[in-house]
């Protein structure tokens, strides 16, 4: 499994006997789903300490606000901020457990290497919708035909609408304001690139192949020509200008460790901010920018923070990088990021491998 996150600057206050301390405490937690008292991490093979001396480092894990002891038990549960700091630098991948899913994945994925992006998406969702107490997520864009002509039209002076014709012949028309001191053959020799390096590829293949011309500058255009180009295509596919596939599968699983009326009601507000999709779409789209898995716990945004819930998300990628979709899984805050962490990497791993864009990698 990949690194999935940028190390906490927190850990570096912590010697190694607390990030041992808070490591397997959480470990514990997430197993049982109760708070963990001194006596049971005494118990632990990895850890050669009496109760009394993990009590005190627990004592003062709870002073940096990492652990607090709920009213009804003796034992310490991980706050928000000390889930963050394991799974951003003490997490250790249940392999076990991993395997066993991976292998579900790679059966359920690999059957069929002619399927469409779209349909590997929706496959991987289901698949993923089998990890207990999880719903499953996937975005990707409705249409993923390949372009058929793109063409810049003046309307103003600072403004210019971008024609997009797609292989099925659908037509769309979007106004993109023109950069300032704009050469006034910009327009004919953005055109002309179109047509020479753009047909036959998807949006964010074209976005993805301009900007690969730009960096090995075999791109003829001076640069706010440049800009044009890339605002025309990147307009086109803004997730406000398009409708994309936006699936959540096994919604109700969330429901599987409700214990209180408050915990139904937070699930509740979960799944109606859901059917908005704004808030979601936002978060997703932070997530695309981003390499390898992306993990969302609570009050990291308003969406979780409210429900008590979070969310794992992984991009995969077709032929030069360009943003096939993105699968993952909503889940309550305290779930086993161990086991579903490195499953939600492979499926995304795999969907890229099986668009062509990872030969390298192996079945489970």
């Amino acid at each position: 499994m990949e690194n999935t996150a940028i190390s906490h600057p927190l850990l570096a206050d912590l010697d190694e006997r607390a990030q041992l301390v808070l490591r397997v405490l959480i470990e514990r937690h997430l197993e049982a789903g109760e708070a963990i008292g001194s006596r049971t991490l005494a118990r632990s093979p990895v850890l050669d300490l009496s109760p009394a001396s993990i009590r005190n480092v627990m004592a003062d894990l709870e002073a940096l606000g990492l652990l607090y002891a709920p009213h009804t038990s003796a034992g310490r549960l991980p706050t928000e901020l000390g889930l963050r700091l394991f799974v951003n630098g003490l997490m250790e991948a249940r392999e076990i457990d991993a395997e066993r899913d991976k292998a579900v994945v790679f059966s359920g994925l690999a059957s069929d290497q002619t399927a469409s992006p779209n349909d590997l998406l929706d496959r991987a969702s289901s698949l993923l919708r089998s990890l207990r107490g999880c719903a499953s997520v996937v975005v990707a864009p409705t249409s993923r035909e390949p372009i058929k002509h793109i063409e810049f039209v003046p309307l103003a002076s600072d403004q210019a609408l971008v024609v997009l014709v797609r292989s099925s012949g659908q037509v769309e028309n979007r106004v993109i304001p023109i950069p300032r001191g704009l050469p006034s053959d910009a327009l004919t020799r953005a055109n002309a690139y179109c047509a020479h390096r753009m047909q036959t590829h998807t949006l964010p293949d074209a976005l993805a192949r301009i900007r690969e011309d730009l960096s090995a500058q075999r791109a003829e255009l001076d640069a706010l020509t440049a800009e044009l180009v890339q605002a025309g295509i990147a307009v086109s596919q803004d997730p406000q200008n398009t409708a994309p596939l936006f699936v959540v599968r096994g919604a109700s699983q969330l429901l599987d460790d409700v214990k209180a009326m408050e915990d139904l009601e937070r699930v509740r507000h979960l799944m109606d901010a859901l059917e908005t999709r704004e808030t979601l779409l936002k978060l997703l789209n932070e997530a695309e920018s981003a390499d390898g898995v992306q993990i969302f716990i609570g009050s990291d945004t308003q969406l979780f923070g409210l429900s008590g819930c979070s969310m794992i998300l992984a991009p995969s990628r077709g032929e030069g990088s360009a943003l096939v979709g993105m699968v993952g899984v909503i889940g309550p805050l305290h779930m086993n990021y161990g086991r579903v962490v490195p499953v939600v990497d492979y499926t995304a791993q795999l969907v890229s491998r099986l668009m062509g864009s990872r030969p390298q990698e192996t079945e489970a």
